[in-house]
């Protein structure tokens, strides 16, 4: 089973942001990674399908699959690991999560399904079918 990681986007509104903002990275380097100061020690479980699930607004809405994990020093020799991601950006159903810093490593039983996987609140506005979640009534 792989084993996935969990990290905020701030200052991100939306998925569709965070694709905009990822196109537009993309076309500057080449590629899209996230740059983070931990290099994750499961690197083997994490490249075996794992994921990156994106939090936004106060709740998992996105994720990716990640490509690579390759570390690098800076200038100034402090070590940093560039998080390699697929450019596919899948939407999740909205899954609420508190804010933390840095990632989290994320198990298979604890990621929420993708929208398209999830069925039910795809027809209700975002902000209706966040407090029916909330109401546990999604």
């Amino acid at each position: 089973m792989p084993l996935h990681l969990i990290k905020l986007s701030v200052g991100t509104e939306s998925p569709e942001t965070l694709r905009q903002w990822q196109a537009y990275f993309g076309n500057l380097h080449g590629r899209i990674y996230h740059t983070t100061r931990m290099t994750p020690k499961r690197k083997a479980e994490i490249l075996a399908g794992g994921s990156i699930y994106w939090v936004i607004k106060g709740a998992i809405r996105a994720r990716q699959r990640i490509v690579d994990l390759e570390e690098f020093i800076d200038d100034e020799g402090i070590k940093h690991c560039r998080i390699v991601l697929d450019p596919e950006l899948f939407e999740t159903r909205t899954w609420p999560h508190r804010a933390f810093q840095g990632w989290r490593y994320l198990s298979e039983d604890k990621c929420p399904p993708d929208e398209k996987q999830a069925g039910g609140a795809e027809a209700l506005p975002e902000d209706m079918a966040d407090e029916l979640r909330e109401l546990g009534l999604l």
